[in-house]
C-alpha cells in the first residue's frame, strides 16, 4: 500500500504521461550525482524484442557468474519488476525507501512518470558500479530517459517498426522517421543491429549510424543463424560458430532476439563460455510473451488445451505471432484485448485460419478501446464476438482436445491473466 501511494504521488508529479524531453531528468540526475555516469550499461533500443533480449543476456550473463542489473517497462504484474539489482527484485521495503529518497530529493519539481523511475534506477544502480546493467529505453530513444548517458558497453538495436505513432505528427508517421528517433542519438561503442523485418528499414538504420564511429555488427553480414532439425540451431560469428540447443521460449522469432543477445556478449568479450550461453538460453525468463500456461483457474477452464499469452500489440508483433500459429498444426482461438492508439485493423489482418476470435475490455486501463469498439473494427472478419471479461471470454469458446487458445493485443490484458489466474 505505502508503494502505491509512492508511485500515485509520481503520477501526479507532471500533467502529460509522455512529454519528449531529457532536460528535466538531466536537472533531478544532477541533484543525485550524476549515479548513471559510473554505471556500466548495455543500452536496448528497439520496437519489438527488447524485453526478450535482455532476457536472453540476462540469463546467460547469470550463467557466467556476472552480476547484472536490469531495468525493463513496462511491469507485467508488479513495479518491482523494473528494478533489478544484484540479480534479484528490490522488495517493496527497500523499493519504497528509494523511491522516497528520490522523491525528496526532486522536491516535487514537474517531471514524468517514466523519467522519475528511470532516476530511481541509475541512482540505486550506482551503489553497484561493477555490475552489467541491461537498460530497455522507452518509447522513442532520441528523447527517452534512459538516453542520458555519456559512455556506455553497447548499444543494442532490435527489430525497428512502426508503433506509437500518436506521439509523433502525422506527416512524420514513417520507418524512416521512427528509426531516426531511436538511432540518431546512439552512444559511440559497439552497435548490434538485429535482423529487421525489411531491407528498408535496415538501410535506414545504416544511414543514420554512418557517421557514428561505433564498432557495428549487423545481422546477417556480421552474425547469424539458421535453425536445424533435432532441436538445435546454428549461431555464427566472427568468433566461429555454435551448435546450442533450441531455447526454453516459444517462437521461432526469438532465435533472432537470443542471437543478437549472443553477438553482444561475445563482441564485449567478457568471459563467457559456450556452456554458459548452452545452459542460459535454457533459462530465460520472458514474462508474457509467448508464455505458457500450465496451471491455475482460467487454465481449468482452458483444460487439456494449449493455453498461451502474449503482449504483442503492434503490426510486427502480429505478423511474427502469426508465423509461429500457422507452424502448429491444431485449431487456434483468439481473446484480444487493444489499447486505443494501436493499428487494430492492420493488426487482425496478419492473423490467418483463426478457428475463433473474441474481443474483450481490458480492466483499470482507461487509454484501451472496448471490447465492443474492436469488434466493430473487426466487423469485416469471420468469427468474432465480443465479451466482457476474459473468464466469460475463455467459457463461451467451444475448443476441442488438442486446440489452442492464445491471449494477445496487449502487455496490459497479460498481466491481468496472470492476476486472475
Amino acid at each position: 500500500m505505502k508503494l502505491q501511494k509512492i508511485l500515485s504521488r509520481f503520477q501526479k508529479l507532471h500533467p502529460k504521461e509522455i512529454d519528449l524531453s531529457l532536460d528535466r531528468i538531466k536537472t533531478l540526475c544532477k541533484k543525485l550525482g550524476n549515479p548513471q555516469d559510473i554505471t556500466k550499461v548495455i543500452s536496448v533500443v528497439g520496437t519489438n524484442g527488447k524485453n526478450s533480449t535482455i532476457q536472453a543476456c540476462y540469463s546467460i550473463l547469470k550463467e557466467a557468474n556476472i552480476k547484472c542489473n536490469v531495468y525493463t517497462s513496462p511491469h507485467i504484474q508488479k513495479i518491482n519488476e523494473r528494478f533489478v539489482f544484484n540479480n534479484q527484485e528490490l522488495e517493496d521495503d527497500e523499493l519504497a525507501k528509494l523511491f522516497e529518497e528520490v522523491e525528496k530529493i526532486n522536491n516535487n519539481q514537474p517531471i514524468t512518470y517514466f523519467e522519475i523511475l528511470t532516476a530511481c534506477y541509475f541512482y540505486k544502480a550506482a551503489q553497484y558500479p561493477t555490475n552489467i546493467n541491461l537498460v530497455e529505453s522507452g518509447l522513442f530513444y532520441r528523447f527517452d530517459a534512459t538516453n542520458i548517458l555519456k559512455k556506455n558497453l553497447a548499444s543494442i538495436v532490435t527489430s525497428i517498426s512502426k508503433d506509437h505513432l500518436d506521439c509523433l505528427p502525422k506527416n512524420e508517421q514513417t520507418i524512416e522517421k521512427i528509426v531516426f528517433e531511436k538511432t540518431s542519438s546512439l552512444l559511440n561503442s559497439n552497435i548490434i543491429v538485429a535482423k529487421q523485418n525489411c531491407m528498408k528499414t535496415m538501410n535506414s538504420i545504416k544511414k543514420n549510424i554512418n557517421k557514428n564511429k561505433s564498432n557495428k555488427i549487423y545481422f546477417n553480414e556480421d552474425f547469424s543463424y539458421s535453425e536445424k532439425e533435432n532441436n538445435f540451431f546454428y549461431f555464427e560469428d566472427k568468433f566461429g560458430g555454435l551448435k546450442l540447443p533450441n531455447p526454453n521460449i516459444r517462437g521461432q522469432f526469438q532465435l533472432e532476439n537470443i542471437s543478437t543477445a549472443i553477438a553482444t556478449l561475445r563482441t564485449l568479450n567478457l568471459g563467457i563460455s559456450n556452456e554458459n550461453i548452452k545452459n542460459g538460453i535454457q533459462k530465460i525468463n520472458n514474462l508474457a510473451r509467448l508464455q505458457e500456461i500450465n496451471s491455475g483457474k482460467l487454465k481449468e477452464l482452458v483444460k487439456n488445451n494449449l493455453f498461451l499469452i502474449s503482449g504483442d500489440h503492434n503490426v510486427d508483433g502480429a505478423r511474427v505471432l502469426n508465423d509461429y500459429l500457422n507452424s502448429l498444426n491444431c485449431k487456434k482461438h483468439l481473446i484480444i484485448g487493444m489499447m486505443a492508439n494501436k493499428e487494430h485493423k492492420k493488426y487482425i489482418s496478419y492473423f490467418k485460419n483463426i478457428s475463433s476470435i473474441t474481443t474483450v475490455d481490458i480492466p483499470n486501463q482507461p487509454n484501451a478501446i472496448s471490447g465492443k469498439k474492436l469488434k466493430e473494427k473487426f466487423k469485416d472478419i469471420p468469427n468474432v464476438k465480443f465479451n466482457e471479461n476474459i473468464e466469460q471470454a475463455i467459457k463461451s469458446i467451444q475448443m476441442n482436445d488438442g486446440d489452442l487458445l492464445l491471449i494477445t493485443g496487449s502487455l496490459y490484458l497479460c498481466a491481468e491473466v496472470l492476476n486472475i489466474n
